[in-house]
């Protein structure tokens, strides 16, 4: 099913038992992150704060010397009575493989994933007649796909404009205690491309400053900074709107490793099976969902950085504090009575593995494409998704282990995963306990290990320079005569005879085992 909005998604979560409402008065500088964080440890439900009371946002820009250091230096405000947040905080929203599922409109994520293998890889028809009853599938797919423009939306229910404009009446929680304010954690940042005027959609991190202006983490490898540099190129400031809420596949779809030039709005339509109906901004030249819960518009000047962070990040450490964009507010609009979505990020699990782990089943298809001889692969949410690399393939030839290392550095956002192991397509990848056995008994570390270099996460704090680092891919599979100088009989996996095993099959319940 398709969502109407952010809070119709947060009423089938409370039908169905995955929301807990929280009455105490809880503060957004930090309790609400470490009573979000011990629910999502436990694998728990989706939370609703709906009293969200708390001292005035710690506001102001770090000392450099203590980004420097990693530390936090806030200018904070002066002592005053706490503020009541005039809108509900709803966290955790997507922490379970079941939300995750339910955000996506489906009942597992293979479903889309079976959907994005039907259309890459169609079959061929065997005649005219078995064509035109593959047509209405086909046609069913791909019909309610396009975003729609409509005149109006809730989301622009309330218009805000000029001195009317103060952000620091939302609820934007301070995760961690050394992080350098407040910031939005589940933001869908809408540039257009000033190019080709294609539309993209991310999700970076906004810090807040002040009323009007936040941080644009903007990384070094993302669309968004590349859009901005090419109106800097052109001496233009680029239009941005940053909205929260509307159907939850939106931060799905934000996160999503696109081919280039697939707009993310079309793919949101693709996975709710409906159109994104979308609504001009007031003030800037873009289109936003109309469903959303509060859409934030401004500008960002290509020449212009601020010192940002530091972060509780999803590494489990901070990032530490850089220059980055600003992104100056002139309008926000919002619905009537609207509800703040978040996130936080730290220490693994949270609530983005879930994210995570969805973006890898639904796009294994695309990746099969590119490396048909892929069967699976897993990116434990442990090591933070693009640390490492678990994939079994159908090995082929001799070095095949080595030629998918190589491919899976070049290909996206995988070209981040620091750790490749690759085995034998009967390995379940998924099992970590065997990942562990077969590592341990096909790896030969002076044979099997290939070292590289290339990018990484501009976050990954442990690399030789930011965004630049090591690399490094281990041959687990079964060793084939003469391949990378192995010489010996390569013995047998231990397996029982199938007959047995049927026979005992038959006898187990019996057994009473």
């Amino acid at each position: 099913m398709a969502y109407r909005d952010f809070q119709h998604f947060l009423d089938v979560l409370d039908s169905k038992g995955e929301l807990r409402r929280i009455r105490e008065p809880i503060s957004p500088n930090l309790e609400i992150t470490e009573i979000a964080d011990r629910v999502m440890k436990k694998n728990g439900p989706a939370l609703l704060f709906e009293n969200v009371v708390g001292p005035p946002h710690r506001l102001g820009t770090p000392n450099p010397r203590s980004a420097i250091m990693g530390e936090a230096s806030i200018h904070t405000a002066s002592p005053s009575t706490d503020v009541r947040y005039s809108m509900p905080v709803a966290i955790n929203t997507l922490g379970s493989e079941r939300r995750m599922a339910m955000a996506l409109s489906c009942e597992s994520f293979e479903e889309h994933a079976d959907r994005l293998r039907a259309l890459l890889k169609p079959e061929v028809p065997s005649g005219k007649l078995e064509a035109l009853k593959k047509l209405p599938h086909l046609l069913g797919e791909i019909k309610n796909v396009p975003p729609k423009t409509v005149n109006k939306g809730i989301c622009q229910e309330v218009v805000m404009m000029g001195d009317d404009v103060d952000l620091t009446k939302l609820p934007i929680l301070t995760c961690w205690p050394e992080d350098g304010g407040p910031f939005v954690t589940l933001p869908l940042v809408f540039t257009h491309d000033p190019n080709t005027g294609k539309r993209n959609v991310g999700m970076y991190r906004i810090q807040l400053y002040d009323r009007n202006t936040t941080g644009m983490h903007w990384q070094m490898h993302k669309t968004g900074m590349r859009h901005m540099e090419d109106a800097g190129a052109k001496q233009r400031r680029i239009d941005v709107a940053v909205c929260l809420g509307g159907d939850p596949c939106y931060a799905f779809t934000a996160i999503s490793p696109l081919p280039p030039g697939i707009d993310e709005m079309l793919f949101a339509g693709f996975l709710r099976r409906e159109n994104v109906w979308m609504v001009p901004c007031k003030t800037v030249d873009l289109k936003v969902p109309a469903d959303c819960e509060i859409v934030l518009e401004g500008y960002v000047d290509p020449s212009e950085r601020r010192l940002e962070g530091p972060f509780g990040d999803h590494t489990g450490y901070y990032s530490l504090a850089g220059d980055f964009p600003v992104f100056h507010v002139q309008c926000v609009t919002m619905r009537e009575k609207p509800m703040y979505p978040a996130t936080i990020v730290g220490i693994p699990p949270m609530e983005d593995g879930w994210m995570g782990k969805a973006v890898e089943r639904i796009f294994m298809p695309l990746i099969q494409l590119t490396v048909p001889e892929i069967v699976d692969m897993n990116l434990p949410v442990d090591a933070c998704f693009h640390n490492v690399a678990f994939i079994a393939i159908r090995k082929k030839f001799p070095g095949h282990a080595y030629k998918v290392m190589n491919a899976v550095w070049g290909l996206g956002q995988l070209s981040f995963t620091k750790m490749v192991f690759i085995f034998d397509e009967d390995t379940n990848v998924q099992d970590i306990g065997e990942v562990l056995f077969r590592l341990g008994a096909n790896c030969d570390p002076g044979r099997d290990v290939l070292v590289s270099r290339g990018p990484v996460d501009q976050l990954d704090h442990a690399s030789m320079a930011e965004g630049f680092g090591g690399k490094i891919g281990f041959d687990c599979t079964h060793k084939w005569p003469g391949e990378n100088g192995f010489s010996r009989d390569y013995p047998k996996l231990i397996r029982m005879s199938d007959d047995v095993r049927t026979k005992i099959d038959g006898l187990w319940d019996r057994l009473g085992l």
